[in-house]
C-alpha cells in the first residue's frame, strides 16, 4: 500500500484537473471584463461626440428653427470606410474672416467626422427626423428614418462592435447597427 502520509499520482492529476479549470474560467472572467469595458469605453466616446454634435446644432440654432431644406445637419450620413478623408471641404473661413450659419454648419460637420473616425471603430453616423427610434420593440435601433416635419431630430451612431454572446453587431446586409440615437428636442419644425 502506500504510505499514509502521501498523495497518490491520481490525487495529484485531480487536483491539476481542478487548477486548470480554475485558471481556465478566471481568464474567460477576464476576457469578458475587458469585452464589456471597450464597449463601455465605445460607448461613452460615441456620447460625447453625439452630445457634443447637439449642442453645436443648438448653438447654430438660426440653421435648426429654419426648413429642413435649409438645415445641412440633416440628412448627414457618414460611414467611415468612405470617410478615410473625413472632414475634407470644411470652409476655411474660421479665424479669418466670419464664418455664415451654413459654413459654419460644414465645419461641424467635418470636424465632427474627422473626430469619428479617430474615436470609433468603423463609426457610422445619420441624423435625420425619426419617430420609430424607439417604437421597434425588439427590433433595436436602425438606420432608417421615418421622416415627417413633426419628427424629432436624431443623431444615431453606430460601430464595428460585438454583442454580449461575442457576434458582431450587425444587422441581415452585413450592416453595424446603430449602438445609441441621441434626440434633439421634442420634435416641431
Amino acid at each position: 500500500m502506500f504510505p499514509a502520509g502521501g498523495s497518490s499520482l491520481v490525487e495529484v492529476l485531480v487536483s491539476l484537473l481542478l487548477l486548470a479549470l480554475g485558471l481556465l474560467g478566471a481568464s474567460i472572467l477576464q476576457l469578458n471584463s475587458l469585452r464589456a469595458r471597450h464597449e463601455s469605453a465605445l460607448l461613452s466616446a460615441g456620447v460625447q461626440l453625439a452630445a457634443g454634435m447637439a449642442e453645436r446644432m443648438r448653438a447654430n440654432s438660426v440653421l435648426m428653427h429654419g426648413p429642413d431644406t435649409g438645415n445641412p445637419y440633416l440628412n448627414v450620413a457618414y460611414t467611415a470606410a468612405d470617410g478615410a478623408e473625413a472632414g475634407g471641404g470644411a470652409p476655411d473661413c474660421l479665424g479669418v474672416a466670419a464664418c455664415s450659419a451654413a459654413e459654419l454648419a460644414q465645419f461641424d460637420i467635418a470636424e465632427w467626422q474627422q473626430r469619428l473616425h479617430a474615436a470609433l471603430p468603423g463609426a457610422r453616423l445619420r441624423i435625420c427626423r425619426d419617430t420609430s427610434a424607439w417604437d421597434a420593440v425588439g427590433q433595436g435601433l436602425q438606420w432608417a428614418c421615418s421622416g415627417g416635419k413633426g419628427a424629432p431630430i436624431v443623431i444615431k451612431l453606430g460601430w464595428r462592435g460585438r454583442l454580449p454572446d461575442g457576434s458582431p453587431a450587425e444587422n441581415a446586409a452585413g450592416e453595424s447597427l446603430p449602438r445609441l440615437a441621441f434626440q434633439l428636442g421634442g420634435g416641431g419644425a
